[in-house]
């Protein structure tokens, strides 16, 4: 049984060679297709734009935390949420801040249920829009809580009265260090 190409004379198995060469490098060197201003899944919100793996997966749950008596950030996402991709370096940048005083617990919104949750278990604190962010003191009480892109200062605020900090003078925002174009448009 004869293939395709034995039909085919030398010239046009070249030429078709030669065209398959060309999709298949043009598909390679195709730009990517992740967008910090879409709505598509391109991996992880923290490692991708915000540039820090550390927030996740959560290093500690909710129940943990409250049992070491040690204040908790829930932070709830999801990944191909251009909303939560925006809001991902803020976290970050407030985990510098506060990440030794303060659990950050990021949860991806992915991961919960529709089943009752207890009060130490971060489900129950999900409002059902994202992102969300909630601060709980070390007892679990609700000290401060946000639906969409909340500032940095607002949140920093919120810490700094936890803390029994007095609030900053300035309404602008820190300056957040860059090391890649998305981390930098974050920090404006």
């Amino acid at each position: 049984m004869k293939n395709f190409t034995t039909y085919l004379g030398a010239p046009w198995r070249s030429l078709l060679l030669c065209c398959l060469a060309a999709v298949l490098c043009w598909s390679l060197a195709a730009p990517a297709w992740a967008g910090l201003d879409d709505d598509r899944f391109d991996g992880n919100v923290f490692v991708l734009y915000a540039g820090n793996g550390s927030l996740v997966p959560a290093r500690i749950g909710l129940a943990d935390s409250l049992e070491n008596k040690k204040p908790a950030l829930l932070v709830f996402y999801a990944d191909d949420s251009k909303d939560c991709k925006r809001f991902a370096g803020v976290v970050s940048q407030l985990q510098s801040y506060y990440g030794r005083a303060t659990n950050f617990i990021p949860v991806p919104i992915d991961s919960l249920g529709q089943r009752k949750y207890a009060k130490n278990e971060a489900g129950f604190y999900y409002q059902g829009k994202i992102p969300q962010t909630v601060l709980l003191d070390e007892g679990g009480k609700v000290v401060y809580e946000a639906i969409g892109n909340a500032s940095f200062n607002d949140i920093d605020n919120a810490f700094r009265k936890l803390f029994k900090r007095p609030a900053r003078e300035t309404k602008d925002n820190l300056e957040q260090r860059s090391f890649n174009e998305f981390n930098s448009e974050l920090g404006k």
